[in-house]
């Protein structure tokens, strides 16, 4: 795991989940290697109540009810659809909870402009459809495809930024669960439908502000179930959060750093005053381009972390954090600046005259950034 520049789930926890599926004597859906309680388990981490031996950390930071209903989902012959706004930690849901019911969450299909059919069916390998013709060995299955054929959990990212072709043909995956495969001929003998096994379902983000890009067709919502994911409101669960995927990013480095808690403090006040501030602005001119979302948070502590780390003092700084977030959330120019200067001006001045503590150093961080992006 060492070499891998981002394990994915199923091989990050591998040693947990092995020893979840040890003791779990629940029953358990279809090939499912965990049971429903113990997948619920592995994502939100153990209580004492649960009288376990060892403590399973919490992975996802999100209302109970919203893992409980995707699970019961996935049991069903439904697929799941989980829809928020950016940086909500709908990917990283369904990447948990395909490492824990299939130990696979890599058959993924990205979803963008130019996804075709070919990718959540199949493709040929051209090289030995020249030596040896059209067959199930000179198939390149897609990513749905194989979780077909093994009976596992599927994803499909930003479902709607595929064109309507892709999401029709989606349809009769779901529907049907098979696929056929008309170039292997249609005689009874011939290998030319692919069926799912048991336990094949599918995992579909979509992002909220993505309405009007490619809306997804009433026959394909029918298909799914909806679990909304809302934007973090609450300042305690934001907090963990941030310092969980934090301090998890950075043990790639090697990074040994507790953050500050009045630093932490420093950011999430900055982000709650700019979504304030986007809520009341009456045009998009008047707010930031970012959808300010807790994986920007994260985004804006770890370059300040690793800036320090590689340029500074080996430590945190409300001047690096500010630093850090005006380079972060400046996209347009000179509208986000104006925006952030005005904030500055507006909220963190009176606030550092008021408070002290680590906001003068913040102030001067951020302004000394608008002076040198300008």
């Amino acid at each position: 795991m060492s070499d891998l520049l981002r394990a994915p789930a199923e091989i990050k926890y591998a040693e947990e989940l092995d020893w979840l599926e040890s003791i779990d004597d629940n029953p358990k859906p279809f090939s499912w290697r965990l049971s429903p309680k113990m997948v619920r388990l592995f994502v939100l981490g153990s209580e004492r109540a649960d009288g376990l031996d060892r403590e399973v950390a919490q992975k996802w930071f999100g209302d109970r009810s919203f893992v409980e209903r995707s699970i019961v989902t996935l049991a069903s012959d439904r697929g799941l659809l989980l829809i928020g706004d950016p940086g909500t930690g709908k990917s990283w849901l369904a990447e948990l909870l395909s490492a824990a019911i299939s130990r696979n969450s890599t058959l993924v299909v990205q979803g963008t402009a130019g996804t075709t059919e070919d990718h959540i069916k199949y493709s040929w390998n051209v090289s030995m459809v020249i030596a040896k013709g059209q067959s199930r060995e000179s198939m390149i299955p897609s990513p749905i495809m194989t979780a077909m054929e093994t009976g596992a959990i599927g994803r499909f990212e930003e479902l709607t930024r595929s064109t309507s072709d892709v999401q029709d043909a989606l349809i009769s995956i779901l529907s049907e669960k098979y696929i056929s495969v008309p170039e292997l001929g249609s005689d009874a003998d011939s290998d030319n439908i692919v069926f799912a096994k048991p336990g094949f379902s599918i995992i579909a983000t979509a992002n909220s502000r993505d309405r009007g890009v490619n809306d997804l067709s009433s026959a394909l919502k029918r298909r799914f179930n909806f679990v909304r994911i809302p934007v973090v409101t609450n300042k305690k669960s934001e907090a963990e959060i941030v310092r969980f995927r934090t301090e998890e990013l950075l043990r790639r480095h090697s990074i040994e750093l507790d953050v500050p808690p009045t630093l932490l403090d420093v950011l999430l006040r900055s982000f709650a005053d700019l979504r304030a501030s986007a809520a009341a602005a009456g045009s998009d001119d008047e707010k930031l381009e970012s959808a300010l979302s807790t994986a920007e948070q994260i985004g804006v502590l770890e370059d300040a972390v690793l800036h320090g780390n590689f340029f500074g003092e080996r430590a945190l700084t409300a001047r690096t954090l500010a630093s850090s977030l005006v380079g972060s959330l400046t996209r347009r120019e000179p509208e986000d600046l104006a925006i952030l200067n005005k904030y500055l001006h507006g909220v963190v001045e009176p606030r550092s005259k008021a408070e002290g503590g680590d906001w003068p150093e913040f102030l001067d961080g951020g302004r000394d950034a608008i002076a040198t992006l300008s």
